[in-house]
Formats: structure tokens, C-alpha cells, sequence
């Protein structure tokens, strides 16, 4: 009796609502240490062996029961009294693990060990009250309740001829395990679909021909599809050719401003003579002008004008236009004032 301050197991209740377990385990410890003879009837044990019991009886009782029993010093005395107030216990457990035991079925639990520990507490219940249950009453139990869908699985099990309890739920168990495996694998990828593309794919820019970009690739593990580039690191070879790309639109854009011939129609930029919406007034006063330049060989200045599609502007391009023209009669009669 190294240490009494520390329970070995629960205690018996007030209640004795843990009476079965408690004489169970009580029994047992006393066993272990050398005391079992003192709870037994016509026993030989000495009165140390005897104190050392009841010391250990008293210090795994509910304090209630402590005070009732106070007086008696006898191990012996003390078991059968407790024994006579709640054995009745069993009459009262009896018929619920009955019940519970005749409504068992493997179909109503959700997984298999679920149900093997509810058929362990039942059959412990019913041999505690004296109920014998043997391995084939369980290996029953268990295939008498097996799903209406889980027929054809139910007779290649009763066909293996198992003997013992504990060799068909290790088989149904490790049938369950690789069950839930197979519907993970089919809930993360659905028969018939495609893995994911790679998270690290990176498009560098338009290809041509059959998936093969300008530059040469270094190394031999190129995706299909992929440009290639000189630098291994695609965003920054696509934003450098995004830039030279629109480095060279610009360029290309001014030198077309530049290079762009103005509308022999009416004189102005920025817009071909076959798009060209300036007012036939306008025109015919600008090619009389030409007229006039081409006769009298004077320099002239370029007459500009330009269509806007709002009336205001219009307006005003317009008196403009004549402001000009009026300006180029005067020059072209100094001019022939002057020859």
C-alpha cells in the first residue's frame, strides 16, 4: 500500500450507480496486493492484512458511505453490506442491456468502430449481471445486421468462416480505412476530368508556329506553348518587350505624323483627300489659289484646314479659311502690282 493519497479508480457512488465496475476493480487491486483472501468467507488473513483492506476499501468510497460505516473495522463486513444495499444494481442494469443488446444493428452507426464499442459495452454490462456472451453470439449479431445494400458483402464474410469476433472487425475496419481512401482520391479529382494546371505557368508573349518563340531557350525542359526568351525570368523579358513594343509604336506613329502628305484637295493635314470633309466652297477657293500661284510663281503660304464635326468650330474654320484666302488674293495683287 505505497500510496493511499492517489485513487486507484473511481470511487464508489452514494448512489452505487458504479457499484459493478467499482467491485470489479476492487477486487482486482486487492488481488494485486496480496489481500484477496480478507473480502472472502472463512478466510485465514491476519489483522494487519485485514487493516491494510479496509484502509484501502475506505479510501475508494464516497465520503457518505465513509461516515455510514464507520464502525466496522472488518473488510469482510464492509463487502457484504455494500453487496446487499446495491446489488440490486444488476436488476436494474440487466434488462436495459438486454434491450440495448436486442436493438443492436451494424447499420445504424456511422462507422464500424462506433459500433464496436457499443458491442463491447453491452456484452461487459451483460456479463457483469451473469449474462454469458460468447464470440458467436457477437459474430450474429454483427452479420444478422448488416445494410440491405451490403447483402452480397455479408455472405463473402459469413463464407470466410471467421471464429472469433476480433478477426471480423479487423477485416471490416481495414475495409473502411481503404473506403474513405477511395472517395478522397474521387472527390479531389471526378472520373473523367484533368489535374489542374501548374500554378507556375507563365505565357511570355505571342508564339508562333508551333508553340516556339524568337529567342533560344536555355536548358531543354521548355512547356509547349511557352515563348521562349533569353532571360529566365518570363515577367520581366515580357514587360521589357512590352516596353520596346511601345517604344517603337511611338516612333512609327510620329515619323507616319511626319511623313504623312497633306490633302491635295483642300491644303490640309492630317487627313487623306479621299476622307477629306472639308466644304466644296472652301475647296474651290483653294485650288484657285493654286491656280494663281502657278501663274504668277510667287511663294505662298500653306492654307491649313481642318474638320471639326460641331458647328461652333465649323464656323469658325470656316471665316478663317476665308481670312486666308482673302490674304493670298492681296499677295497675289501686290505680287502682279509689283512684276
Amino acid at each position: 500500500m505505497s500510496n493511499l493519497t492517489k485513487l486507484e479508480f473511481v470511487a464508489l457512488d452514494i448512489t452505487g450507480k458504479n457499484y459493478l465496475s467499482w467491485v470489479l476493480d476492487a477486487e482486482i487491486h486487492l488481488n494485486a496486493n496480496g489481500l484477496g483472501d480478507t473480502i472472502k468467507a472463512e478466510n485465514k488473513a491476519s489483522s494487519q492484512e485485514k487493516a491494510k483492506a479496509m484502509i484501502f476499501l475506505r479510501h475508494h468510497l464516497h465520503e457518505g458511505l465513509k461516515m455510514e460505516y464507520l464502525t466496522i473495522k472488518d473488510p469482510l463486513v464492509l463487502w457484504n453490506n455494500l453487496k446487499e444495499r446495491y446489488d440490486h444494481q444488476k436488476t436494474v442494469i440487466l434488462p436495459k442491456a438486454r434491450y440495448e443488446w436486442m436493438h443492436l444493428r451494424l447499420q445504424d452507426f456511422k462507422s464500424v468502430s462506433e459500433y464496436n464499442s457499443a458491442i463491447f459495452r453491452i456484452s461487459s454490462q451483460l456479463k457483469l449481471c451473469g449474462e454469458k456472451v460468447t464470440d458467436e453470439d457477437m459474430l450474429e449479431k454483427t452479420f444478422s445486421t448488416f445494410h440491405v445494400s451490403n447483402v452480397l458483402l455479408q455472405q463473402q464474410y459469413r463464407e470466410k468462416g471467421f471464429k472469433k469476433y476480433s478477426e471480423l472487425i479487423s477485416c471490416l475496419l481495414v475495409a473502411e480505412q481503404n473506403n474513405e481512401l477511395l472517395m478522397k482520391n474521387h472527390e479531389s479529382r471526378p472520373t473523367g476530368s484533368t489535374p489542374f494546371p501548374k500554378a507556375n505557368v507563365v505565357v511570355n508573349g505571342p508564339t508562333r508556329g508551333r508553340g516556339r518563340g524568337h529567342g533560344r531557350a536555355r536548358g531543354r525542359r521548355i512547356d509547349r506553348g511557352r515563348g521562349r526568351g533569353h532571360n529566365r525570368g518570363g515577367s520581366n523579358s515580357y514587360s521589357k518587350r512590352t516596353k520596346n513594343d511601345e517604344n517603337r509604336k511611338r516612333k512609327t506613329s510620329g515619323s507616319n505624323n511626319h511623313s504623312e502628305d497633306s490633302c491635295y484637295r483642300c491644303g490640309g493635314n492630317g487627313h487623306w483627300s479621299r476622307t477629306c470633309r472639308t466644304p466644296k466652297h472652301l475647296v474651290d477657293l483653294y485650288q484657285e489659289s493654286l491656280k494663281n500661284k502657278s501663274k504668277g510663281n510667287g511663294k505662298m503660304p500653306r492654307v491649313e484646314t481642318n474638320f471639326v464635326d460641331e458647328e461652333g468650330d465649323l464656323i469658325m474654320a470656316t471665316w478663317m479659311s476665308l481670312i486666308w484666302i482673302l490674304l493670298i488674293s492681296l499677295l497675289i495683287l501686290m505680287e502682279r502690282l509689283i512684276t
